[in-house]
């Protein structure tokens, strides 16, 4: 569980979301302002607001700052684009992050760029892209004249917004892929699974050729164990692949061990 700290000494949150707002021990002023922003400071509660975030309508306006990319070359725009309203876009960002019951509402998006995209809907070649991400950058900032750096990430289809993603500083605010108050997977657990059922490699023959209980391989393909050195070594061996292509999938290709 990710959480946001608050920093000794700074006035409590304001706002509708006092009633959330927690105390906390000193830690950095990066985090203490984002405590400040999201002002319950718990930020494990995204999964369930992430049902109304999503799927809302698009406003035509919006579609259109949020494909605005002047930096970009691509065969679906004209080069240099006609420009846009960009300004329409802090309003929007606004509405989908006050939706979250414990966002300060005293914190607003006040500025935006151009946006990157991540990924573009299209037909392109008989591949299609299901839905266009695009990257925007910007500030957010209180009425007390503390700004941070802003990054939205936002999926949409059409004119239905099918994700949201926020980046507050050096915190990220995401979908969770588990209920509230569930741990979250590690990441290896869906590759893991994935390879295995490819291969047609059942629990009971891992645990068997890595000399591991199948109560085990059961947590490493649910994410409630984290894939050690030494097991991956045993897990590249039943799966065919190189030590060094699970190390990477695991996220071990650094030197570290977790």
């Amino acid at each position: 569980m990710t959480r946001a700290r608050g920093h000794e000494g700074r006035t409590p949150p304001r706002g509708p979301a006092l009633a959330h707002a927690r105390t906390r021990s000193r830690t950095s002023a990066a985090s203490a302002n984002v405590c400040l922003v999201a002002a319950d400071c718990s930020l494990d509660w995204w999964e369930s607001a992430d049902m109304e975030i999503a799927n809302r309508t698009l406003a035509v306006d919006v579609i259109a700052a949020l494909t605005y990319w002047p930096g970009i070359i691509w065969g679906g725009q004209k080069n240099p684009p006609d420009p846009v309203d960009l300004t329409v876009l802090p309003p929007f960002f606004n509405e989908v992050l006050q939706d979250l019951p414990w966002w300060n509402r005293d914190w607003k998006v006040s500025r935006v760029e151009p946006g990157l995209p991540l990924e573009i809907g299209s037909d392109h070649h008989g591949h299609p892209s299901r839905f266009t991400e695009v990257s925007v950058p910007g500030t957010v900032g209180s009425s007390g004249d503390e700004s941070l750096p802003f990054v939205a990430k936002v999926g949409f289809a059409g004119d239905r917004l099918i994700r949201f993603q926020a980046k507050i500083d050096n915190v990220v605010l995401g979908s969770a892929v588990t209920p509230a108050g569930r741990l979250e997977p590690h990441p290896f657990a869906r590759v893991l699974t994935g390879l295995m059922d490819l291969r047609g490699i059942p629990v009971k023959r891992m645990a068997r050729e890595t000399a591991r209980s199948m109560s085990t391989i059961h947590m490493l393909r649910s994410g409630r164990h984290n894939p050690e050195p030494s097991l991956t070594q045993e897990i590249a061996k039943v799966l065919g692949m190189s030590e060094a292509d699970v190390r990477v999938i695991a996220g071990l290709d650094d030197g570290s061990t977790q």
